[in-house]
């Protein structure tokens, strides 16, 4: 399954380790953040909750950028 979330990041580094942090994540197969569009597209893995492992990568993303926001 693939989502697409809008989220609030301040720059492109941040928006990188963002991505970073959504990748190491149980349940996600793949992340990509555009921080120009300002989205974050997330295929998960088969079988995954997708509501509980977004709410894990929020807390992840929020470890390396406690700033951000993902709206879920």
């Amino acid at each position: 399954m693939k989502k697409s979330y809008k989220i609030d990041v301040d720059c492109a580094n941040c928006a990188n380790k963002m991505e970073t942090a959504a990748n190491n994540t149980a349940g996600v197969k793949n992340a990509v953040v555009n921080f120009m569009t300002l989205k974050m597209n997330v295929e998960f893995e088969d079988g995954s909750d997708h509501k509980a492992v977004m709410k894990e990568v929020l807390k992840n993303c929020k470890k390396v950028e406690d700033d951000c926001e993902i709206y879920i």
